[in-house]
């Protein structure tokens, strides 16, 4: 594998082409020569007129790929927080301001973050079901149904297999933690607390209350177990999982500012959720 995580398509290179050097009559052969040129490729990512352009329409989703979609994003974000003093936390139905966009660019200047955190946010765009047959004593199978989007379901399924097979699942249970802290932390409130008197709402049989602080520590413990697989170390993406999970919370924030800056409109219809 190589060392870039995030592919572009044939379309999502001729469709930046085509908007940052419309003049050209050679498009394709452009995409030839650029589509290896990680640095011109990543100057074009950066570039105003395509952020411009992919924020302009509203059925742009059509056009390009969400992994494109969310890598432009990314980039915008990154030099947003450059300007910023502090990133906003969402604690107990309160908004917090905490003191480490320093911090949190840092971390969105590590390419294979930024390129982790795209491919993540578009893997969301589709959600995944599955059935699985569970052995639940000697001689009894039950087929249980999973979706990938449900933290309960996959550490299920998870200890339902082999630790050989369990890698796409540890990385998928922190995806999802990561995903709902930062995206949609309002969600977590409000499955976790009553709104008006902010008190914890009641456990429900066979439905675990999540706090934003469990969905975190969650996340980091898998993020962790993720990086240690021997499958991260064979796809390269030990390092990054384990940043992920040594940062969770500074993970966070790009997700958040996203949402609160750029999506806050569309998310629900974008993500199905």
């Amino acid at each position: 594998m190589a060392d870039t995580l995030l592919t572009l398509s044939y379309s999502d290179l001729l469709f930046m082409v085509e908007t940052l050097i419309p003049e050209r009559t050679d498009k394709e052969r452009l995409v030839e020569l650029i589509k290896d040129d990680e640095g011109f490729v990543e100057a074009m990512l950066r570039d105003e007129d395509l952020f411009d352009r992919v924020m302009g329409d509203e059925e742009i989703l059509v056009k390009i790929s969400p992994r494109l979609f969310f890598a432009v994003l990314l980039e915008r974000i990154r030099r947003d927080l450059e300007k910023e003093t502090y990133t906003v936390e969402r604690r107990n139905l309160q908004r917090i301001a905490v003191f480490d966009s320093d911090r949190v660019v840092d971390l969105l200047s590590r390419k294979q973050i930024r390129d982790y955190l795209a491919e993540m946010l578009a893997s969301f765009t589709r959600i995944e079901s599955f059935t699985l047959p569970v052995r639940v004593r000697k001689g009894i199978w039950r087929k249980y149904r999973f979706n990938d989007f449900n933290v309960d379901s996959l550490i299920r399924y998870c200890q339902a297999v082999d630790e050989d097979h369990r890698f796409r699942f540890y990385k998928r249970i922190a995806d999802v933690c990561l995903f709902l802290a930062g995206m949609f932390p309002e969600h977590i409130e409000a499955q976790y607390r009553y709104p008006l008197s902010g008190k914890i709402r009641p456990r429900v049989m066979g439905q675990s209350r999540r706090s934003i602080e469990d969905y975190e520590e969650e996340g980091r413990a898998f993020y962790e177990l993720a990086a240690e697989h021997e499958a991260a170390r064979i796809q390269k993406l030990d390092g990054v999982l384990s940043t992920l999970s040594q940062n969770f919370t500074l993970a966070e924030k790009p997700l958040a500012f996203m949402s609160d800056h750029y999506l806050w409109f569309h998310k629900h219809e974008l993500f199905g959720f």
